[in-house]
């Protein structure tokens, strides 16, 4: 999967305007290039169409659900509009989002700061949140697509490391050793399930 992501990350680069599916689909294949193996089509186009039949973590859709009694959400995704709308129409059902933004609508990748540009935009003509008060709080897994660009944007954020503070366990989300001193999320949480649950222990917590 390691090698697989670096694949994609180069054509992101290259050709920033592709779809995420056909990225996929093309990466696929160098990959198995690489190993001395042919895919056909038939097997490389649908291993990128597939995405939108992923399933969430079992405490995504709960965590969401939480959320969105407090805080507007929005998503930035370097997925395709195929793929995006199949997971928030499925798999994140019924959770509530009030924006989706992604890479083939602002023709780039993240990390590239257009499509924080984008985010910012549209964050506040779209839902009135201006990032400058400090409305906007980037939520995100992947250490390099998203936190790096963050702490260099000077958005506030929070990690959701799924065991990525472990060796073993950095895969696709990068290496937090490695991006030492490029890195500025204020808080860590294991799950966004963990998370919402704090959120609402601290909004509790003002009532009481």
């Amino acid at each position: 999967m390691r090698r697989l992501d670096e694949i994609v990350s180069a054509h992101q680069a290259r050709t920033p305007t592709l779809p995420y599916n056909e990225m996929l689909a093309m990466s696929l294949s160098d990959l198995a290039h690489e190993a001395g193996i042919s895919v056909p089509d038939s097997v490389s186009e649908p291993f990128g169409n597939a995405v939108g039949t992923w399933a969430a973590f079992p405490d995504t859709v709960a965590g969401l659900q939480k959320l969105a009694k407090h805080y507007k959400l929005i998503i930035l995704s370097n997925v395709d509009n195929a793929n995006v709308k199949a997971t928030v129409e499925k798999q994140l059902a019924p959770a509530k989002l009030d924006a989706v933004y992604t890479a083939q609508d602002i023709g780039n990748y993240k990390p590239s700061h257009a499509n924080f540009g984008y985010l910012f935009k549209h964050a506040k003509e779209d839902l009135g949140i201006d990032w400058t008060h400090g409305d906007l709080l980037h939520v995100a897994r992947s250490l390099p697509v998203d936190h790096v660009p963050a702490k260099e944007l000077g958005l506030r954020s929070v990690w959701i490391s799924r065991g990525g503070e472990k060796k073993e366990s950095e895969g696709v989300g990068g290496s937090l050793e490695g991006l030492k001193g490029k890195l500025g999320f204020e808080w860590r949480f294991d799950t966004i399930g963990d998370f919402a649950d704090e959120v609402e222990r601290q909004f509790a917590a003002k009532k009481s």
